[in-house]
């Protein structure tokens, strides 16, 4: 049976987008450091997995044949935690992916990861660690699906997309729950293996934007 593992699922985008497979009765196993940050969250196709990405979490793979990382160090750590979660857990996590001969990895990037050296000085170091894990993640042999969404939003979904990106900074955005609807979208999509797509809202389905 298809199990998605969802790393980070505590997380804004990751909590919602378990909340979502679930919905569509999907067999999900949930990522976080603390089990109780899902206590919330109770069905018979969720299996709460504790892991440190600081550490060897690759005990969470067993039986999944896709994953989904949604896990991010945050805006208000420094340096060295979107080094080791960022970059070298994301890097972890496709080569414990690929150990475990998953079918599709989805990795949520950014808009930027694509050329680092475009970043202001404050963003730099996130989007060198986002550009080096998605390196990474593609040249692993896994397939993948690599979205990189605008700046995030905690709006309620507005379910319109668009991958080319906006000409004003303004409208380079898109809530989290949309990503979190892309997210699902994606796993076990075999048309969007071996792509990347820039994601902000905009007018089209998911099915037109990511066509």
């Amino acid at each position: 049976m298809s199990k998605t593992l969802i790393i980070g699922a505590s997380g804004q985008i990751g909590k919602m987008t378990t909340q979502k497979l679930i919905a569509k009765e999907q067999e999900v196993v949930a990522l976080v450091r603390d089990k109780e940050k899902l206590s919330d969250i109770t069905s018979d196709k969720l299996d709460i997995i504790e892991g440190d990405l600081e550490q060897d979490f690759s005990h969470a793979f067993k039986g999944c044949d896709k994953v989904i990382f949604a896990a991010g160090s945050g805006g208000s750590t420094g340096t060295d935690k979107t080094v080791l979660i960022d970059l070298w857990g994301a890097c972890k996590a496709a080569d414990y992916a690929k150990k475990a001969d998953v079918s599709q990895f989805v990795m949520i990037s950014s808009i930027g990861a694509d050329d680092p050296a475009q970043g202001s000085d404050d963003m730099k170091p996130y989007l060198v660690a986002k550009h080096m894990a998605d390196e990474h993640l593609i040249n692993s042999g896994l397939n993948y699906t690599i979205l990189r969404p605008g700046g995030l939003q905690d709006e309620e979904a507005k379910g319109g997309f668009q991958t080319a990106k906006p000409e004003s900074r303004e409208k380079m955005v898109i809530t989290r729950e949309d990503v979190a609807d892309a997210l699902v979208f994606s796993a076990g999509n075999t048309d969007l293996n071996n792509k990347i797509f820039e994601l902000f809202n905009g007018e089209l389905p998911l099915e037109q934007a990511l066509a």
